[in-house]
């Protein structure tokens, strides 16, 4: 039998806007598929207010940055006896409430080939052949280290982004708010809190989660600067929320 041709006009509403077939000439079968096709269409449900408000949600989560609290880092600059403890009461009470917790450390490969004679910094740091990956001074500290779920990533310069796939992790994470903590203050806590505001992300500082060299450095910082880009608050405000 020949295929019968019909005329069609149909208008199809779907989530998004309106759909028109306007005279258009098909056979019989094609009409039987069109029609299959406009039922599944006409069965989608349009994205309402509560869904909007869920989605956001989703993609506003809380993350905690733990940042070069490593061995050959805190031997150094950790004089403050009850720095760790602090921190690992940020760690824990994170985890109780679901927030990821994202260990940030620093590490290069043999021979230290990420670094340039240009970087004042780090080429001392290749010099002394320091915190090649696999040693121990790259090792997260025993008092905070990470327990299944956690989530490890390491860095190339100071910046917490900045040789790392965080920001990657981050998004897949739908991070929207990052707290920061972790050694030093003047340091990695600056750089990545920068980079972080111009990156849109909401920010919570951890000032006495967070350790200079310096102390005078360090209140400076957490009472003056960053202040403008940040809520600072201690551990144990943040863990009372």
């Amino acid at each position: 039998m020949t295929a019968a041709m019909l005329r069609s006009r149909s208008r199809l509403r779907v989530a998004g806007g309106m759909m028109w077939i306007s005279h258009v000439f098909i056979s019989t079968a094609s009409c039987w598929r069109l029609r299959t096709v406009c039922q599944l269409a006409l069965q989608r449900v349009p994205v309402g207010h509560n869904d909007r408000k869920e989605r956001a949600r989703v993609m506003d989560a809380t993350v905690l940055l733990v940042m070069d609290v490593q061995r050959g880092i805190v031997e150094r600059l950790a004089e403050d006896p009850g720095y760790l403890e602090r921190l690992s009461a940020a760690v824990t009470a994170a985890r109780a409430a679901g927030i990821p917790v994202v260990y940030v450390t620093i590490g290069f490969r043999p021979g230290h080939p990420e670094i340039s004679a240009r970087n004042r910094t780090f080429s001392a740091i290749a010099a002394s052949s320091g915190f090649a990956e696999g040693t121990p001074a790259t090792e997260i500290h025993p008092a905070v280290a990470p327990c299944p779920g956690d989530l490890v990533v390491t860095k190339r310069r100071v910046s917490a982004f900045t040789g790392s796939d965080l920001d990657v992790l981050l998004r897949s994470l739908g991070a929207g708010t990052l707290v920061l903590s972790g050694i030093a203050t003047s340091g990695v806590v600056l750089s990545t809190l920068r980079q972080a505001a111009d990156l849109d992300y909401r920010l919570v500082v951890l000032a006495d989660a967070c350790l200079d060299a310096d102390p005078e450095v360090h209140r400076v910082l957490t009472e003056k600067v960053f202040p403008r880009q940040a809520d600072v608050r201690t551990v144990a405000e943040w863990t009372a929320q």
